[in-house]
């Protein structure tokens, strides 16, 4: 047990590696087109990559949830040379939680290790990762998740009900104004999710409508840059809306985008003017004092909406796993007074700026 605690730390070996010659990571380019199910696997050259899917359940009581499940994998700018089997090639860390407004602040837990010695790995394939005892697989065309966590379980299956929405252009997301700053990076909206979710011992069947979202890049987070405001929405209407902005050091913004797919399956790419970010409401963390935007109200194009979230106390404490303190929640979204929408905001460098 010891040994596989020691084998699991992904920051244990850090500190005791040589400096080695600067990695050279490969580089988003415009025009690659993403082939599937290729893409849906990992991307190892890549500097940073994760598999991201959020959404609201309901169980067979009618109680609304927010789940969050998360993979990250990282290839650190050193020991790729290393000849020994020790060297940290590659580090995966995975995030969960739930937002249950019963318990009142969100549930949450994380893992992280090094690749290999079945500790951790990612398929290159398709989707197929795994930290310890979590896990995020692709089988037949549906997703399932194996969640195991300190004050909650997931045994959850995913049936996508849309086709993929490639972000930007056919997948090419710009993250600022130099072209190199950009990912690849593409969307599942609407997928419908049912399994049973276990909250301190009691087992609820559950149902739902999930987002996820596959993202990779080299391009670290710009200097000028603190953070990111992101939301992804499924829309009652069947369409989907992802809008984000970058927030600069100063709070201004840095840049901005989105995507629209309407209920007939039209879709508009959003450019940096036509994306606005407004803070209706801030809650401060009783714990870390960070204060957040939790209501916000958003302009994507000719899309006015304002989101509240499920529950105020949807922060989510990382500093174990990838560094940081962010906070990601279930929202309901609505134009006027009506509903329009329910998905997940992420609000991230609140803390201090953010490094990926």
């Amino acid at each position: 047990m010891k040994r596989r605690a020691f084998l699991a730390s992904p920051m244990l070996l850090l500190t005791a590696l040589p400096v080695a010659a600067e990695t050279v990571y490969a580089q988003v380019r415009a025009g690659r087109p993403l082939v599937f199910p290729r893409d849906h696997g990992s991307h190892p050259d890549y500097r940073t990559e994760w598999w991201y899917i959020t959404g609201w359940l309901r169980s067979e009581k009618g109680e609304e949830l927010g789940v969050q499940i998360t993979f990250f994998r990282n290839r650190p700018g050193f020991g790729g040379q290393n000849p020994s089997r020790f060297a940290p090639r590659q580090l995966l860390f995975a995030h969960a939680a739930l937002s249950d407004p019963r318990v009142g602040r969100l549930l949450h837990d994380q893992r992280a290790a090094r690749a290999g010695f079945g500790l951790a790995d990612a398929s290159r394939t398709d989707t197929d990762v795994h930290v310890l005892d979590w896990s995020l697989a692709r089988h037949g065309g549906e997703y399932e998740a194996h969640i195991v966590a300190s004050e909650f379980d997931y045994a959850l299956k995913f049936r996508p009900a849309q086709p993929l929405l490639l972000q930007g252009e056919a997948g090419f997301s710009r993250k600022g104004p130099d072209a190199g700053q950009a990912s690849y990076y593409y969307s599942r909206p609407h997928m419908q999710v049912s399994g049973i979710v276990t909250v301190k011992g009691r087992k609820s069947a559950v149902t739902g409508s999930t987002w996820l979202d596959h993202e990779w890049s080299s391009q670290a987070l710009a200097p000028e840059a603190a953070g990111w405001d992101w939301v992804g929405l499924n829309l009652v209407d069947g369409g989907a809306l992802m809008a984000f902005r970058i927030r600069d050091r100063r709070a201004g913004l840095f840049w901005a985008g989105g995507t629209h797919r309407d209920g007939t399956g039209r879709v508009r790419v959003l450019r940096p003017g036509e994306i606005d970010f407004t803070p209706l409401r801030h809650w401060r963390s009783p714990r870390t004092q960070i204060e957040y935007p939790v209501m916000m109200r958003i302009k994507a194009g000719n899309i006015e909406l304002v989101l509240g979230p499920s529950m105020d106390d949807q922060e989510l404490d990382a500093r174990a796993s990838t560094g940081t303190i962010y906070w990601e929640g279930a929202v309901r979204a609505h134009e006027r007074t009506r509903l329009a929408g329910r998905g997940y905001l992420e609000l991230t460098g609140y803390w201090k700026p953010l490094k990926l």
